[in-house]
């Protein structure tokens, strides 16, 4: 593979409602082998998944870097995360199971924990790999099947992903990608014989979602949008709260969901932290995302570009002061000139009200605010919209704690911030979504609960 900027990588036609209905009796029919194999059987075929894309791992990255323009460094990650997370749903596999309850005179009830059917996974394009396993993992485990439909603008690595687990063993049809937009989407949410819509990307296809979904009664996993604060106090380790601040900012160019692009440094540190997150933002390096020094590749398209630097301009006519970065890059190598890079930008003198600190620009954008109080912060940080995540800086553990639990989000971090580890519930509150992924909790979102009640003696009858 080679690194190109701004070329077309390959043509794919989209799924129209014909090939939707195709690709859903398909996993129709895979479903009815897998869900009536035992969860040790399953775990088997899923660790056989997790193995090859341990193995490949390196390919698989390079084809994501491609597919996305994140840094191979993160890439790497993404695809480790990946196959963390087949292996965890693969160990929780064999272990679903209901419960035995007794009742008065011998009779008892029991709880079977069943699979919903053909599930549907829709996936953005920021993770398109991590999405899509984070999705089938737990799905696949608990006896379902899915039809996933990757983001248009990257939708090379899932395909990848459906050949593995046919390689490990499926049934045909368990894992089917369907490739298109919106309309692709609407046809997979419509239809009957889908049992559950898992959707990662903006608040407003969400709605649209949930709207489709709910004329169906389909139950819906929304991981959504995000504008999360991070917390900095005075009294916490300096270096690591600037790590944590560029960590919060600037992966995958900042387009992160639960980045925390709104950074609340307490006011008596405010000019030594700041001073410090500007010059190891400048020293970021940019470029070739193949390269292995690089730490920032290109954005995803010229019109996401395009609103980033929009929101930039934006933020300077609101009285936000650009500290660095936020201009175009060109890469010296002329391969790439043609690339939609920027400089991770910096905001400084920002304001709650400005849209630079309200709207989520899902770019290398840090807003850095001031404030004075742990209750006017807390107060401040839940000023929003969005809940999916937050972040506190601080020496003090008790304060850490309560602050993290009068936060109003779904993922909270103390002391880092972006990590992702599989055994964790992933999700947020209010507009962020609904429904967890990872951890236990996304068992709960892929299974439904049968009740049996068993009555020993004789029926005691009213009538």
């Amino acid at each position: 593979f080679k690194m190109r900027a701004g070329r077309v990588l390959c043509k794919l036609p989209c799924s129209g409602e014909k090939e939707v209905d195709l690709a859903v009796q398909s996993a129709k029919a895979a479903f009815k082998i897998w869900s009536q194999m035992s969860g040790m059987e399953r775990c088997r075929v899923m660790l056989e998944a997790a193995r090859i894309i341990r193995e490949q791992r390196d390919e698989i990255a390079t084809m994501e870097t491609i597919n996305n323009g994140k840094s191979i460094f993160e890439a790497r990650v993404d695809i480790d995360i990946s196959w963390q997370c087949l292996e965890y749903y693969a160990g929780l596999a064999g272990s679903l199971a209901g419960e035995h309850i007794q009742l008065p005179g011998g009779s008892f009830g029991y709880t079977r924990r069943e699979p919903l059917g053909v599930c549907v996974g829709i996936g953005a394009w920021n993770y398109p790999f991590q999405i899509a396993c984070w999705k089938s993992g737990p799905a696949l485990a608990c006896g379902n099947a899915m039809v996933f439909k990757p983001s248009p603008f990257t939708p090379i690595s899932v395909v990848r992903l459906a050949e593995i687990f046919t390689e490990a063993g499926v049934p045909k049809g368990l894992f089917n990608v369907v490739q298109g937009g919106a309309a692709t989407g609407q046809f997979l949410c419509q239809h009957p014989d889908v049992a559950k819509i898992s959707f990662t990307g903006s608040v407003p296809t969400g709605m649209k979602i949930m709207e489709m979904a709910a004329k169906g009664i389909k139950p819906v996993t929304l991981e959504l949008g995000g504008k999360s604060p991070l917390i900095i106090f005075s009294d916490s380790d300096l270096d690591n709260a600037v790590k944590g601040a560029l960590m919060a900012n600037f992966l995958t160019q900042g387009e992160v969901c639960c980045n925390g692009t709104r950074v609340f440094v307490e006011r008596k540190i405010l000019d030594t932290f700041t001073k410090e997150v500007v010059k190891r933002t400048q020293k970021i390096k940019i470029g070739d995302p193949l390269l292995e020094d690089t730490r920032m590749g290109a954005l995803i398209n010229q019109p996401h570009l395009n609103r980033v630097q929009g929101f930039i301009k934006q933020a300077k006519e609101q009285g936000a002061e650009v500290l660095c970065g936020g201009d175009l890059y060109v890469p010296d190598d002329p391969k790439l000139k043609n690339g939609y890079y920027m400089r991770p930008c910096v905001l400084g003198n920002c304001k709650d009200d400005m849209t630079c600190v309200k709207e989520e620009i899902f770019g290398p954008v840090m807003a850095i605010l001031p404030f004075d109080t742990e209750e006017e912060v807390v107060e401040r940080a839940n000023a929003t919209k969005f809940g999916l995540a937050g972040g506190v800086f601080t020496r003090d553990i008790q304060k850490a704690h309560r602050v993290v639990a009068a936060l109003k989000a779904g993922m909270c971090f103390i002391n880092n911030y972006n990590i992702s580890p599989v055994e964790l519930p992933f999700g947020g509150y209010k507009s962020s979504g609904f429904g967890r992924e990872n951890g236990r909790a996304a068992i709960e979102y892929y299974s439904q609960l049968k009740t049996v009640c068993v009555e020993m003696g004789d029926v005691e009858s009213v009538f």
